[in-house]
């Protein structure tokens, strides 16, 4: 089970940190990520770590404002967001999947065969 938390409402230019915590499964070795979601948009790859943390990959409006680190000690992932904007507003989910133990990164939604919670990202002008 993945839980998602951190989410809130913040002004632009602001920051936040979601959390992604699993429980029942160890996730050290796969590829861990986050998607969302803004109202009347399809769903959207954010960003994705490989196993050991060393391998990123972002969908190119977050790049340079979101960093996607892991403590595999603590079954958990976490998306560092900075400089946020209006346009970041959605829902977010975190999500583990790929093989095990490869630095081959995933980004397609159907990739990913555990998805967490949402949580809500507001981002107000």
């Amino acid at each position: 089970q993945l839980q998602a938390s951190g989410g809130g409402l913040v002004q632009a230019g602001g920051s936040l940190n979601l959390t992604c915590a699993a429980s029942g499964r160890t996730i050290s070795p796969y590829n861990m990520g986050w998607f969302r979601q803004a109202p009347g948009k399809e769903r959207e790859f954010v960003a994705a770590v490989d196993w050991t943390g060393g391998r990123t990959r972002y969908v190119l409006s977050v790049k340079g404002r979101f960093t996607i680190p892991r403590d595999n000690a603590k079954n958990t992932a976490y998306l560092q967001m900075n400089s946020l904007k209006p346009e970041d507003t959605a829902v977010y989910y975190c999500v583990v999947g790929g093989r095990p133990y490869t630095s081959v990164l995933i980004s397609a939604a159907n990739d990913f065969d555990n998805w967490g919670q949402e949580t809500q990202v507001t981002v107000s002008s």
